[in-house]
């Protein structure tokens, strides 16, 4: 008895064993469209640099850092050492 060997893809094979859906559907089923408005990213930067100026362009607030790990500890003095400000 001869055999042949028919050549497809395993595409569906491995979609289907894995359990996937072969295209997912990326948009949210509870928010529509017209609930919030689109946000200019460009026109919000240039809003948030007119109100920090008007403000005096304070420094925001650091953490205090009392509960930081030893390791970021480190992190932070290695960049401070080599001349950064985190």
């Amino acid at each position: 008895m001869c055999h042949r060997f028919i050549q497809a893809s395993i595409a569906p094979i491995l979609s289907a064993a894995s359990g996937k859906r072969r295209w997912a559907n990326m948009a949210s089923k509870t928010s529509k469209a017209d609930d919030e408005p689109v946000i200019d990213m460009a026109a919000f930067g240039r809003e948030l640099a007119r109100r920090r100026e008007a403000a005096g362009n304070p420094e925001p607030p650091r953490n205090s850092g009392k509960r930081r790990t030893a390791s970021k500890r480190a992190l932070l003095k290695a960049i401070e050492d080599a001349g950064g400000r985190w």
